[in-house]
């Protein structure tokens, strides 16, 4: 039976870092962030509660800088802290009562997914990790988005991407960038399926959500390739693929599961934001079934093969 979460904070960096925290049942935690921009309300909200239905404590937090977590400036997202947070995550659910260390977990979506990547590979001291639709190799998929776009609003883009850079260098506020947007206009993407951000986010049920982060953030994104460093990881990893994502690119993601010494490969048909929608039953199932079999004791699960379809 899940219980009502409690709000909670840890320190990273020299700022607090807010969180859902679910009480779990079953001594396991899957600590779970957001996509690029997104807060842990529509980021995590579906799954999370699921998994702590399932007895999984669940620890979802909001990245410096945006959500409801400390810093400034606002909505200016360096990689680097974001993955620092993921570190100061993993440190505080370990302090969390009823949480047994040894089983922790870690779940990202997107963006967050291809952080895990890189998290699993510095810690491999993690009982599993699971990386969904994530963007594996932000060089292969922004050529591959640009095709959606029209060119003066890619230049446009860059351009602003540029000015928040040096303006960054001089203290100068962030310039923003929608998210999502249709073709034609200034946006980080506006391929087909980033359009169902907001159905399979459930935008209409967190009006707060501010769906912009800064340019210089975006266009440093297009050059991250965390999927490199999944020969490092050495946990269990599930990688769940997307075979119409045309935001993240389910290849890379296909490439990096293969390059995991431990890891398993889900397939399911759709675009980037399938899990949350017509492939949301496949995709929890087969996390669920991963997370029991590796957190859990060997003896309440069974163990299917390497890699399926969903």
């Amino acid at each position: 039976m899940s219980v009502e979460r409690q709000k909670v904070r840890f320190v990273s960096g020299d700022e607090e870092c807010v969180a859902w925290h679910y009480p779990g049942a079953n001594g396991a935690c899957v600590i779970m962030a957001g996509g690029f921009g997104v807060p842990k309300e529509p980021g995590t909200d579906r799954f999370a509660k699921r998994f702590n239905e399932a007895g999984f404590a669940v620890l979802a937090f909001d990245y410096r800088r945006m959500g409801e977590s400390g810093g400034q400036p606002r909505q200016v997202l360096p990689v680097t802290d974001q993955l620092a947070d993921w570190q100061a995550a993993i440190g505080f659910a370990r302090t969390l009562p009823g949480v047994n260390p040894a089983s922790i977990a870690v779940w990202g979506f997107s963006a967050s997914g291809g952080h895990v990547f890189k998290v699993a590979a510095r810690n491999p001291d993690l009982a599993a990790a699971i990386a969904q639709a994530p963007l594996a190799d932000g060089l292969a998929a922004a050529p591959s988005a640009s095709r959606y776009q029209k060119p003066l609003a890619a230049l446009r883009f860059t351009g602003r991407g540029l000015l928040d850079t040096l303006g960054g260098v001089v203290g100068r506020r962030p310039l923003l960038v929608p998210l999502c947007g249709e073709p034609g206009t200034v946006a980080f993407l506006t391929t087909p399926d980033s359009r169902d951000s907001d159905r399979g986010l459930r935008r209409d049920k967190y009006p707060d959500w501010q769906q912009e982060v800064a340019a210089r953030s975006l266009l440093r994104l297009a050059f991250y390739r965390p999927g490199r460093v999944a020969s490092r990881v050495r946990c269990p990893l599930l990688v769940v693929a997307c075979d119409q994502d045309q935001s993240a690119l389910p290849g890379p993601a296909v490439r990096a599961a293969r390059q995991a010494p431990r890891a398993e490969l889900v397939r399911l048909p759709g675009g980037h934001y399938a899990p949350f929608l017509e492939a949301h039953e496949q995709a929890f199932d087969s996390e669920l079934s991963f997370l029991r079999r590796h957190l859990l004791s060997e003896s309440q699960v069974d163990r299917p093969g390497k890699e399926s379809a969903a």
